[in-house]
């Protein structure tokens, strides 16, 4: 689906149910290429209206769970979730939603192969009758290294800033920052998750922030929707036939349960569609098949673990030379 489509005088909720629904057969036909497996689908409904189709490829021969999930839902909105969403609700309101989006999460087999995170998304809310008194879109992509690989987390970046840049070059920097700052196990003495890429909300039609018209904004959220092709598919090719050992293992589950707790005691998105009645399953597809929380220690110096840890200091990953 292209811009001019999303914009021609048709139900603009079905142009954009046509749009994440392309995005999902986008991804997941990338992730079944590095991985020679096929994704299984299930198709839900949600009591209130909506739905989705989680695709989950388990046990793949590079990805040990891979989920691409696709959601459309709609009805009346949790006073519970409106309090923590952050639109724009006028007083005595009682406000309905409309969400769509795509959520990707993989966890590689391999511990050299970084785990990814994707998301995009559109949101309304509207009053009883259908008018709409605040639309705006979210998402982004970030990476999350179980080795120390910094050319990785070097390529991943300047691979989004090429996307970014072709939007505006004020754009990568901004949500490189707005990553860094949300991507972080604040109970762990405010420790990044990963080492970030890009993340935005609440993004509006025509905003001086960014620049962007409606058409504008739709192009730039699309391209970070098929952003893992570039900056994410060379790592996993260059990658997944490496040798580890058990301690490589070790590390990864240990980074797996940071990933784990940020996920379920800080992300948004998690929060949200427990509270307004989503699929559990695929709320929770982001949980990896195996983590271990070990007992505290600080990392050896010149370790694999210390040269991990430092890499989670948010830095200029996309600067050339």
């Amino acid at each position: 689906m292209t811009t001019a489509d999303l914009l021609r005088p048709a139900s603009r909720r079905d142009r954009l149910a046509a749009w994440t629904s392309q995005l999902q057969d986008e991804i997941t036909a990338l992730f079944e290429s590095l991985d020679g497996g096929r994704f299984a689908e299930a198709v839900w409904a949600r009591e209130g209206g909506g739905g989705g189709a989680a695709r989950l490829l388990a046990e793949g021969a590079v990805f040990e769970k891979a989920g691409v999930n696709r959601a459309l839902v709609e009805g009346i909105l949790p006073p519970e979730a409106a309090g923590r969403l952050g639109g724009n609700i006028p007083a005595g309101t009682t406000p309905h939603f409309f969400a769509t989006g795509v959520s990707v999460v993989v966890h590689p087999r391999s511990p050299m192969v970084p785990t990814t995170h994707l998301n995009v998304r559109y949101f309304e809310l509207t009053d009883a009758d259908g008018h709409v008194f605040d639309a705006w879109y979210g998402g982004g992509t970030d990476l999350t290294p179980t080795h120390p690989f910094p050319e990785d987390a070097r390529e991943f970046h300047r691979a989004l800033k090429r996307t970014c840049d072709a939007h505006g070059a004020h754009l990568y920097p901004t949500y490189k920052a707005w990553c860094d700052e949300y991507f972080r196990n604040t109970h762990r003495a405010n420790e990044a998750r990963g080492v970030g890429g890009v993340f935005f909300d609440h993004l509006r039609p025509d905003e001086a922030a960014h620049g962007l018209d409606e058409a504008g904004l739709h192009a730039f959220v699309t391209s970070v929707g098929r952003a893992l092709a570039t900056a994410y598919a060379p790592i996993v090719r260059r990658r997944r036939d490496l040798g580890y050992t058990a301690r490589d293992l070790r590390l990864q589950r240990h980074r797996r349960a940071r990933y784990v707790e940020f996920n379920l005691l800080h992300d948004r998105g998690t929060l949200f569609g427990l509270q307004t009645g989503a699929r559990t399953e695929s709320v929770l597809m982001s949980m990896p098949p195996v983590a271990e929380w070990p007992a505290p220690e600080d990392p050896e110096p010149g370790s694999i673990e210390a040269a991990l840890a430092a890499m989670l200091v948010p830095q200029d990953w996309a600067q050339e030379g």
